[in-house]
């Protein structure tokens, strides 16, 4: 059994549970358990896919506004105020690209892509240039954003 942690894990509440296929029900029903009483999370079961249950939502709203971002249709402050206001989100897409790490944005994109083929999985190229020119969100200073 695969246990999925999100960033911080200490604070994040959620885990996903990722079962191989000979997995029994039981081994499963421990693991649940565990990931509940021992470690005080949250723990929803995926299949073995790319992306799981959370990146695969996530990762194509992700890779949406960076695209709406790159294409001009709107600027940064104005796609994270319209998720933030309009949908009651905590944080928007771009600023939370850059507390998740653009890279790692990136590479969650590029493995789903291979796996699935799908253009909604496939990166804007705007997110690569900033990868390769160090602009990794939070952790390196900028991103979409400038972090002192």
């Amino acid at each position: 059994v695969g246990i999925h942690f999100f960033n911080p894990a200490p604070v994040q509440q959620l885990v996903e549970l990722i079962p191989a296929l000979t997995t029994s029900e039981g081994t499963l029903g421990r693991a649940q358990l565990f990931a509940e009483k021992a470690l005080g999370k949250h723990a929803i079961r995926a299949q073995d896919r790319s992306g799981f249950v959370v990146n695969a939502l996530l990762i194509p709203y992700l890779l949406s506004a960076i695209r709406m971002f790159e294409s001009g249709i709107a600027s940064r402050e104005d796609i994270d105020n319209g998720m933030e206001l309009g949908c009651a989100h905590p944080m928007g897409p771009l600023k939370l690209s850059d507390l998740i790490g653009l890279d790692t944005v990136a590479s969650v994109a590029y493995s789903m892509y291979e796996e699935y083929k799908e253009p909604l999985y496939a990166a804007p190229p705007l997110l690569q240039r900033m990868v390769d020119a160090g602009r990794l969100g939070r952790k390196s200073g900028s991103g979409f954003y400038t972090y002192a």
